[in-house]
């Protein structure tokens, strides 16, 4: 479980996020919504040490991610994937040398088991002979796909993903929730995803945060969320299926 209290973190005089308190459960898909600019992603760079808040408190399983040393503090950070809106694949690497990149920085192992390592990583997210195709050869799920693969092949308790289903077609998106979903079931893990998808919303939003102007308005789940009288998460749900609407038509 990550516990977050009273979290706040400005630039430029201007608050990104306020005062911003809640929990991310273990072993559920754990979601925050909100607009483009709503502090989404600062959030989450503040969770996985990408940055740090000017004030409140990160703590992982009881202990304090920001009172923590630098030895401390690694040592978490390697118990952490990240899925980046980008998925930020190494062009000139191949699939097998992506996936296994983290095992190079952070694990001494011989290049046998590495490999050993990354099929099954491959397999957990349904890839089979991509290893030498070089990421230009996949398409964009297959690439979101990677991009898990290499956030779960160290097995972490903590998985942070930034919009997973960017630029996706609305069959991907499905899959890709799925995909997320199971693994955080079966290996147990803190999943933390930041979406603007409603389609994500309600497939697999078990825990729900949602985040406007850098204020929590809202948390519940996907049953609540449609019978809420939040006037701000009913905007963003209407503007959200109009989006959906726009796109399928």
């Amino acid at each position: 479980m990550i516990r977050i209290e009273n979290i706040s973190k400005t630039f430029d005089n201007t608050n990104i996020l306020d005062n911003i308190s809640t929990y991310f459960e273990k072993g559920k898909t754990n979601l925050v919504i909100g607009e483009s600019g709503s502090g989404k992603t600062v959030l989450m760079k503040c969770l996985s040490g990408l940055l740090s808040p000017d004030k409140g408190k990160i703590i992982f399983n009881e202990s304090s991610f920001l009172d923590a040393n630098y030895k401390e503090k690694m040592k978490l950070k390697k118990n952490m994937g990240i899925v980046f809106q980008s998925n930020a694949l190494f062009d000139s690497k191949n699939i097998e040398e992506n996936v296994m990149f983290p095992l190079i920085m952070f694990r001494k192992l011989n290049l046998k088991d590495m490999t050993e390592l990354v099929n099954l990583a491959l397999k957990k997210v349904n890839l089979y002979n991509v290893n030498k195709k070089m990421p230009s050869e996949l398409s964009g799920g297959m690439k979101k796909r990677v991009a898990i693969a290499r956030a779960i092949i160290m097995e972490p308790d903590y998985l942070f993903c930034d919009e997973p289903n960017s630029g996706l077609d609305p069959k991907n998106s499905i899959l890709i929730d799925n995909l997320i979903q199971k693994i955080t079931k079966e290996q147990s893990i803190t999943t933390v995803i930041n979406t603007h998808d409603m389609n994500s919303v309600m497939e697999i939003g078990e825990k729900i945060i949602f985040i406007h102007k850098g204020k929590k308005e809202w948390e519940g789940d996907k049953e609540s969320i449609m019978k809420t009288d939040n006037k701000l998460i009913n905007n963003f749900m209407f503007l959200s299926n109009f989006m959906i609407f726009l796109k399928k038509s």
